[in-house]
């Protein structure tokens, strides 16, 4: 991770840093006293240019200075890149929701929840202050609520989000006794110094590897890891671009609270060893779940579910390079991704009129496997040599051999337009340019933010263990769709392995969700269609079937 200087934050600089932050909350307080709903919207949209100029402003005096800390905030490299991506999809938002929701009763409160949600996730990326981190965190959650239940008189989004409240709170228990626990052993409750203190002891206290736990398990909460996972799949009832922004910029705030610990999690074996565990527990069971949805909305939110586990292995090994990297990919994929779903559909349907889909055979997924790993492996290898390039680290290695499995699929379906010469030519191009493009933005980044620790090799076995069985699983039932492996786990992938109804029934039992309220004229359902996807044990969607391709690029990206 990038160090902090030891020269303070000057107040001018503050200023810069919470300006986002600032405009968001006052547009948020005018739009709420705004003569009319218009007038909202106004406010919302200047806010959110506001947001954008302030975020560039932050970005160039942190390009031209040192990175740097202060008793409230902190300018450093991931901190003003999520401020500008903050405000980019806030300014993306706030004006794809104002033609969404033209007409609708409650359209004032929508505007003064969303702002209020930007201005808390924009504080969030910039605090160097516990108490103000854990604020802001809280915040965040309580302003998303009132947009996951913008529909309040749908009684299933009303449960899913009470589901929702219920695990937030939980994840806030445990930032608070973080913080009780840094504060103990550190005496400080600026995040720097922690930090700072954490990385130049001899070795962590007892109460530094609660606090850092702690984190963690918040951090798991936050990012719908299983068992935990249900209400982000279930909250599609929430207007397109709530879904939008929550995909994009909220659930990946547990990621981001870790890359500021990054040190301290490096050092903690116990802790890295529980995010190496759910993290590819998470990735491979989501990867699975996807691909057996037809709603395109869920199956987004499912692969949001196994990028979050991604991104959570990938700090538990130590890259945080790579971590940082898929966190802001990932953020602008989805919010194109919720945005433009309805024509993901019309897509998806004239691809599939185009063309027949047959399934593979052995043959065509070993040739595409042998093609798509010695390609990449090679170009890895080259790539090592270069007098630029740091060498790759065992934790790395093993991404390299991920994103080689995600290529099998393109590597094995090439256009089928295409001649034999051309057929080919792309076969063999797939591999260099995905591989030199990953390893590309992986080298840039990695300047910029380097890698933590070396992963202990239990890990390291577990996780590419994991991905391989992932692998195997979907390539057989992808050649044999209608066999028998394919049809006894099914029901199992279908329903998530049932984990979330088991936790369900717990949640509701201690503490029930409240009725749906009455909503004078509510417009007609949006997403009527998703009902059935709100519990597994529902009518499946679609005909047992399995994927027909062996992996999804998409659900590992």
């Amino acid at each position: 991770m990038s160090q902090v200087s030891t020269a303070a934050l000057p107040l001018w600089h503050h200023a810069f840093l919470f300006a986002p932050a600032t405009a968001a909350g006052l547009a948020a307080v005018a739009a709420s006293r705004a003569p009319s709903t218009v007038d909202a919207w106004r406010w919302a949209r200047r806010s959110t240019a506001t947001m954008a100029v302030a975020a560039t402003a932050a970005t160039a005096i942190r390009m031209g200075t040192s990175a740097r800390a202060g008793m409230i905030g902190r300018s450093d490299t991931v901190g003003v890149a999520m401020l500008a991506l903050v405000a980019f999809i806030g300014w993306v938002v706030i004006r794809y929701s104002q033609a969404y929701l033209s007409g609708d009763n409650d359209e004032r409160p929508y505007v003064v929840r969303l702002l209020a949600t930007l201005a808390a996730v924009a504080t969030v990326v910039v605090a160097n202050n516990l108490i103000v981190l854990v604020v802001a965190w809280t915040a965040t959650s309580l302003a998303l609520h009132g947009l996951l239940t913008h529909y309040r008189d749908r009684p299933v989004a009303v449960a899913v989000a009470h589901k929702k409240f219920l695990l937030a709170r939980t994840a806030d228990l445990c930032m608070l006794g973080a913080v009780a626990a840094f504060g103990a052993s550190f005496g400080t409750l600026r995040i720097d110094r922690i930090t700072s203190h954490a990385t130049t002891a001899a070795s962590l206290s007892p109460g530094a590897r609660i606090g850092i736990a702690l984190v963690a398990g918040a951090a798991l909460l936050k990012c719908a890891q299983l068992p935990f996972h249900g209400w982000l799949i279930q909250v599609m009832e929430a207007p397109t671009p709530v879904s939008a922004l929550l995909h994009a910029g909220v659930v990946n705030l547990g990621g981001f609270v870790l890359l500021r610990f990054a040190p301290m999690v490096d050092r903690a074996v116990e802790t890295r060893t529980l995010l190496v565990l759910v993290g590819t527990a998470t990735a491979v069971v989501a990867s699975l779940v996807m691909i057996t949805r037809v709603s395109i909305k869920v199956s987004l939110a499912w692969s949001t579910c196994a990028q979050m586990g991604f991104m959570l292995m990938q700090c538990g090994l130590g890259l945080w390079e790579m971590a940082v990297l898929h966190l802001l990919a990932h953020s602008l994929y989805k919010a194109h991704a919720f945005l433009g779903a309805g024509g993901a559909v019309r897509r998806t349907r004239q691809r599939q009129l185009a063309s027949e889909t047959r399934p593979p055979t052995v043959r065509s997924i070993g040739v595409a496997t042998a093609i798509a790993i010695g390609g990449t492996t090679t170009i890895a290898w080259a790539w090592n040599r270069l007098p630029f390039a740091e060498p790759h680290s065992g934790g790395q290695w093993l991404f390299t051999g991920i994103v080689a499995l995600a290529l099998v699929p393109l590597v094995r379906a090439p256009s089928a337009h295409r001649g034999q010469v051309g057929r080919a030519a792309a076969t063999a191009l797939i591999p260099l340019v995905v591989a030199v493009a990953y390893l590309t933005w992986h080298e840039s980044v990695a300047h910029l933010i380097p890698s933590g620790a070396a992963a202990p090799p239990a890990l390291l076995v577990m996780a590419a263990s994991a991905f391989v069985l992932l692998f195997v699983v979907q390539s057989v039932c992808a050649i044999a769709p209608t066999g028998r492996l394919a049809t006894a786990l099914y029901p199992w992938i279908y329903g998530g392995l049932f984990l979330d109804e088991a936790f369900t029934r717990v949640a509701f039992r201690l503490w029930p969700p409240p009725p749906a309220r009455h909503r004078a004229s509510p417009l007609p359902r949006p997403e009527a269609a998703l009902a059935a996807e709100l519990t597994p044990h529902a009518a499946p969607d679609a005909q047992p079937q399995l994927p027909t391709h062996p992996l999804s690029i998409g659900s590992l990206a």
